[in-house]
């Protein structure tokens, strides 16, 4: 039976992997830090109750405390370690840049020091969860593994840190190690602070009658958004290779903020139109005319990425691996699940 260590598997790619590996038999283990605000809702169900599954281990550990990870790495001698621990939200890392780093770049730097110092260089995989926000101000679109990188944000110069140290771990060492640049993926199980969870749950918050408005950063940012499910098999294949690589993983598609908006809003049934400009633009219902959307300053970035928009030609050709739920049924996905929940 393969072992695979999940860092960061309370979060939404962690809870998702945990059950495609075990679906494909693996002993999985994964890791929570102690004060993780969400704790572990999201894999309650693996290990807790009747559903409890004994192949499914938790260890609480945090990718900072090097003594630490690399006590985990040695104990469970994984075959694939899936590191999804991070501090992800793009905006927050401007609030927190030197937590960001620390996670996010030494972190990464703690996991692999860990598989080499504990002799595990020719027997454990190692998967790095790289981003799209590599990519940051890009020089053409879309983007694929040859685009340049040029990120715009605390959170994206510390996932280059970590991209490039798996690839020097990996030529320096014989790591088997590969980057997964996943571009946007969400699902139900998205953290609500995450804009895609926040324009669905205030909607149905909105329909239920809870909140009567809610606020939002730049309606105008691109993203390639995909479904969260389909993602985590890419990265299982990644490290099903005879190889390690750096993939783009996407959906091939753009949207805009302002387009998902109103298709959330058209699927809880109802129609909204924009009304002026900057700062003091608003979204409101066209029945009502009330307002529902406001413009925030606050959640505009200090350097902001506009259009992020994946090729993922190599991943298709070589993992033989295809986003089949795009952008309108994802947003339905999501939508529907907030409102039943609601």
């Amino acid at each position: 039976m393969k072992k695979a260590l999940i860092t960061g598997v309370a979060g939404q790619d962690g809870s998702y992997l945990s059950e495609f590996l075990l679906q494909k038999g693996y002993e999985v283990h994964g890791t929570i830090r102690r004060s993780s605000l969400e704790g572990v809702s999201r894999v309650d169900h693996l290990y807790k109750g009747e559903g409890k599954n004994k192949h499914f281990n938790v260890h609480y550990g945090d990718i900072t405390d090097s003594i630490c990870m690399s006590d985990i790495i040695s104990k469970v001698k994984p075959d694939e370690i899936y590191h999804l621990a991070a501090q992800s939200h793009v905006r927050v890392s401007f609030d927190i840049p030197g937590y960001t780093a620390q996670t996010d770049a030494v972190g990464t730097l703690n996991i692999l020091e860990a598989i080499r110092q504990n002799n595990l260089t020719n027997k454990t995989k190692f998967y790095q969860a790289s981003t799209s926000e590599l990519f940051g101000k890009v020089s053409e679109s879309p983007q694929s593994e040859s685009t340049p990188f040029y990120p715009r944000s605390p959170y994206g110069t510390a996932k280059l840190y970590a991209y490039w140290t798996t690839i020097n771990y990996r030529e320096a060492y014989g790591i088997f190690g590969s980057n997964g640049i996943l571009f946007n993926h969400e699902s139900p199980r998205r953290g609500n602070s995450f804009v895609t969870k926040k324009i669905v749950e205030s909607i149905a918050q909105i329909k239920s009658g809870k909140i009567k408005s809610f606020k939002l950063g730049n309606l105008d940012a691109k993203r390639d958004w995909g479904y969260a499910p389909e993602y985590v098999e890419a990265m299982w294949l990644m490290l099903q290779h005879k190889e390690p690589l750096d993939l783009v993983i996407a959906t091939g598609e753009t949207h805009s903020v302002r387009e998902l908006i109103e298709k959330a809003f058209k699927i809880a049934g109802y129609n909204i139109y924009w009304e002026g400009s900057g700062v003091d633009e608003v979204g409101k219902c066209s029945d009502s005319n009330d307002v529902l959307v406001y413009i925030d300053p606050y959640y505009f970035r200090p350097t902001e990425v506009e259009n992020l928009h994946g090729n993922p030609t190599k991943a298709e050709k070589v993992l033989g691996w295809k986003a089949k739920i795009k952008f309108d049924e994802l947003v339905k996905i999501m939508m529907e699940f907030e409102l039943k929940k609601n």
